[in-house]
C-alpha cells in the first residue's frame, strides 16, 4: 500500500490536531526506504547552508510557477486569476471532461525530465515547486472525518524529485496554496481572506499536510527543504491581528514536521508577501532558513538591510525565494547584491507564455488572444475553436518547443547549454 493513498483519519480537528497515532505509525513503517544519514542533507550551519561534506551550498534556483498552481497572469488573463477561477473558465470553454484531459496533458508536459535536465545543464542547483493543497488532500466533512492524503499531486512531485535526484538538483517544496488560503489573494486559491489563520480546521489541516509531506520525504536527500507558507498575510488583511499568529503557526508546523523528519531544512517566510521579518522572534529551530521575496525594488543595500540585520543578529541563513520579472540588467544587479551578503536566490519563473522575463518562453499559439479575452471577462469562443487553441498551447509548453531566453540566464550568471 502506497502511504500517500492510504487513509489517515484526522479526529477532533475542532479542538486541536489529533492524528490517529497508531495508524500513522503503521503507515510510516510501511514506507520501504533506507534511512539516509543526517550528513547527506543540505543543512543550516550558522548563517550559511552546507552540504554533507560541510562545504558551503549557495542556492541558485528557479521557481516552477504555474505548473501545479496556475496563475491567471501567466495565461494573459485579467479576470480569471486563481487556480479555481482558471479551472472554471476552462470548463466553460471546452466542457468539464475535455478540461480534465487538458489539465492532465498540461501537467504532464509543463515540467518534464527534459526541463529538469536543461536547468541542471544551465547551472541551476535548486528548483522550488509551488503546491496547491487540493492536489494532495481529498477533504472529508467539516469535522475532518474521512480526510485522505491522496491526489495526483503526490505522484507528480515524486516524479520531478526523482528527475532532480538523477540530474543532481535539489528541490524545495513550497506550500503556495494552503487550506483556506494563507495570503488572501488569488495565488493562494482561497476566498480572498487568509482563512488558514481564522478557521481552526484549515489551520490544523495545514499542519497535518506538512506532517504527511515530511513523513513521505524524510529520507529523500534530493529535497533541500520545506517552504511552509508562501507569502502569508497580505498587507490588505488585518495585519495587527494576524501577524502575531504567524510564528506560532510556524512553530506548530515545525513541531509536526520534526516529529517525523529531523533532517530537512524548514523555510520560514515573512509576513506581507514574505517581506516582513518583524513578525519573527528568536529562532526556534536549529535547521531553519528565513526567506524573503522582493520584486522591482532599487537593487541597493537598503532594499535588503532588514534581512542582513536579521541574519547577523541571529546567525541564521537567509535566502530570497522569489524575485525577478523586471529586466535582465536589474536581475544581474539584484542577484549580485544578494550574493554579496551570502544570500541564496530563487528567481521567478522558469517558464511563462510569450515573455522575455522567464528562463524559457512559451510561443503564443495562433488565436490565443481569443482565450485571453475569455479569461478577461470577454465572450467565449465556440468549443471546437477553443479546444484547438488549447491543444496548440499544450504542444507549445513542451520543452522542445519553447524559446530559451539566453539573456535572462546570463543575468543570473548562468548560460544556455
Amino acid at each position: 500500500m502506497h502511504p500517500c493513498n492510504a487513509r489517515i483519519h484526522l479526529c477532533g480537528l475542532r479542538g486541536g490536531l489529533c492524528l490517529a497515532v497508531l495508524a500513522f505509525e503503521l503507515l510510516v513503517a510501511s514506507v520501504a526506504s533506507v534511512a539516509a544519514a543526517a550528513s547527506d542533507f543540505i543543512h543550516a550551519d550558522g548563517a550559511r547552508l552546507v552540504d554533507g561534506r560541510g562545504e558551503p551550498f549557495a542556492v541558485k534556483g528557479i521557481n516552477l510557477g504555474n505548473w501545479l498552481v496556475p496563475e491567471g497572469y501567466m495565461f494573459k488573463f485579467k479576470k480569471a486569476l486563481s487556480p479555481t477561477e482558471i479551472s472554471d473558465l476552462f470548463d466553460a470553454l471546452i466542457g468539464r471532461e475535455a478540461a480534465a484531459r487538458f489539465w492532465t496533458e498540461f501537467r504532464d508536459n509543463y515540467v518534464t525530465k527534459d526541463d529538469i535536465d536543461f536547468l541542471k545543464a544551465a547551472g541551476f542547483n535548486t528548483i522550488r515547486i509551488p503546491l496547491d493543497w487540493r492536489l494532495f488532500i481529498d477533504s472529508g466533512d467539516d469535522q475532518g472525518n474521512d480526510d485522505r492524503f491522496s491526489g495526483l499531486g503526490w505522484s507528480l512531485v515524486d516524479r520531478v524529485v526523482q528527475w532532480c535526484r538523477e540530474a543532481g538538483l535539489y528541490a524545495i517544496i513550497d506550500l503556495h496554496a494552503a487550506p483556506g488560503g494563507q495570503t488572501g489573494v488569488n495565488h493562494d486559491d482561497g476566498p480572498g481572506f487568509p482563512l488558514t489563520f481564522y478557521v481552526p480546521r484549515f489551520r490544523q489541516l495545514t499542519i497535518a499536510l506538512w506532517q504527511r509531506l515530511a513523513a513521505h520525504y524524510r529520507d529523500e536527500t534530493a529535497i533541500l527543504g520545506y517552504d511552509l507558507l508562501n507569502e502569508p498575510i497580505s498587507p490588505y488583511s488585518d495585519v495587527d491581528y494576524l501577524n502575531p499568529q504567524l510564528e506560532p503557526l510556524y512553530r506548530d508546523i515545525v513541531s509536526a514536521v520534526r516529529s517525523v523528519d529531523r533532517n530537512h531544512v524548514v523555510l520560514l517566510g515573512g509576513a506581507q508577501w514574505d517581506t516582513n521579518f518583524g513578525a519573527f522572534g528568536r529562532p526556534f529551530d536549529a535547521n531553519a532558513v528565513y526567506t524573503y521575496h522582493k520584486f522591482w525594488i532599487n537593487p541597493s543595500r537598503d532594499g535588503l538591510q532588514e534581512y542582513v540585520n536579521f541574519s547577523k543578529r541571529w546567525n541564521v541563513p537567509v535566502l530570497i525565494g522569489e524575485t525577478g520579472e523586471y529586466n535582465n540588467a536589474w536581475n544581474a544587479k539584484f542577484r549580485e547584491l544578494n550574493e554579496r551578503f551570502g544570500f541564496g536566490w530563487i528567481f521567478w519563473p522558469y517558464k511563462n507564455l510569450d515573455s522575455p522575463l522567464s528562463v524559457v518562453s512559451i510561443q503564443k499559439p495562433a488565436g490565443w488572444d481569443i482565450i485571453a479575452a475569455a479569461g478577461s471577462a470577454g465572450p467565449l469562443p465556440p468549443r471546437d475553436q477553443a479546444q484547438a487553441i488549447l491543444n496548440a498551447y499544450v504542444e507549445g509548453v513542451q520543452f522542445k518547443n519553447v524559446r530559451v531566453n539566453a539573456g535572462y540566464l546570463h543575468s543570473l550568471g548562468l548560460a544556455a547549454p
